[in-house]
């Protein structure tokens, strides 16, 4: 089988240290798409919480309800600046003794350390665990299949404006149920199943479940095409979470103080955060080749955003994740770099 890695096409990613493609990955973007494949991740930072306090400090600290996680469930959380700005965001999944949260390859360290200096006097015991533990995704339909028992996702709908207290029930925003797979643990999310293993163990549960295999390049535009952001890459040092979508699967509304929730609040009891997640769409003359991160999304001559993911799609042609400033219409002419773009409506 061929395997061409992330760091042979472009040394300075920083999704290095997993498969870009194994030979055809349109192929296994189909394959995602109308069945189920396994997407190696296990370049994603992993930290672990131990400690009989962790639930209610990782709650006082982050945007997400978590005083009542208990064991096999999984939710997710961010970590803001005191403006509100978007430092961290993690994937939590509780196993009953310890809070493992992953995030972004090279995020790790930043999170870690601010867990650490927020430890004061509670009885937790973070610590780096990327050693310990890889992820591993089964994306799409038949995902649930191959791991049966598992409940499908649930994201909570995100209240209006102006919204009465209590309105958002206590409790974690998203519920991604969790239960123990090969010494590890087994997530369900949007995509399909995250699992969380043994990192000793990866090449041999791999061999085990027997799913065709699929590159990182094909997880990320299945990704795309959902709209879902990425921090680092649907972010900058100034996103605040309303403009990149997080509000839904990450914060909680009506919960107890946090850093950061005065701007989160404003902004949604305003209902016009300064700028939005889009769809993008590529006319496919001038180039069919995806721009880079950061590239900028322009209008009459003016930056009005930023690509953050662009990706060849299987079905869709070349799409993109961009940020855009509120008041870029749905249907006005935008250019990246030569091309025409339209921003998807829906």
């Amino acid at each position: 089988m061929t395997v061409v890695m992330i760091e042979d096409l472009d040394p300075s990613s920083a999704d290095a240290g997993v498969p870009a493609h194994y030979g055809d990955p349109m192929r296994e973007q189909r394959t995602l798409a109308t069945a189920v494949g396994l997407v190696d991740r296990s370049n994603r930072d992993v930290i672990a919480v131990p400690g009989d306090e962790r639930a209610s400090w990782l709650h006082t600290l982050t945007t997400q309800h978590l005083t009542e996680l208990s064991k096999n469930q999984g939710t997710e959380l961010l970590v803001l600046s005191p403006h509100g700005h978007v430092e961290q965001h993690a994937l939590v999944t509780e196993d009953g003794t310890t809070a493992w949260l992953d995030t972004e390859p090279g995020a790790g360290a930043g999170l870690l350390k601010y867990l650490e200096m927020m430890r004061f006097f509670t009885r937790v015991e973070p610590r780096e665990a990327t050693a310990e533990m890889a992820v591993l995704s089964l994306v799409g339909p038949g995902a649930a299949d191959v791991i049966p028992g598992l409940a499908e996702a649930k994201i909570h709908v995100v209240p209006g404006a102006k919204f009465a207290a209590g309105d958002v029930p206590p409790g974690a925003t998203s519920h991604y149920d969790v239960r123990e797979f090969e010494g590890g643990l087994a997530r369900r999310v949007p995509l399909g199943v995250d699992l969380l293993i043994p990192r000793e163990s990866k090449t041999a549960v791999i061999e085990k479940l027997g799913v065709p295999l699929a590159g990182l390049w094909a997880y990320e535009a299945i990704r795309v095409e959902h709209h879902i952001p990425r921090l680092g890459w649907e972010t900058d040092h100034r996103t605040i979470p309303a403009e990149a979508d997080f509000i839904a699967a990450a914060v909680h509304l009506d919960k107890g103080c946090y850093r950061g929730q005065e701007t989160v609040a404003r902004v949604h009891h305003l209902g016009r955060p300064p700028r939005r997640l889009a769809l993008l769409h590529f006319d496919g003359i001038a180039t069919d080749q995806p721009p880079a991160k950061g590239t900028p999304v322009v209008r009459d001559g003016r930056e009005v955003g930023f690509v953050g993911t662009a990706v060849r799609h299987h079905d869709l042609g070349l799409i993109a994740l961009a940020v855009l400033k509120r008041n870029v219409a749905d249907g006005d002419e935008l250019l990246v770099g030569e091309s025409v773009v339209a921003v998807d409506p829906s």
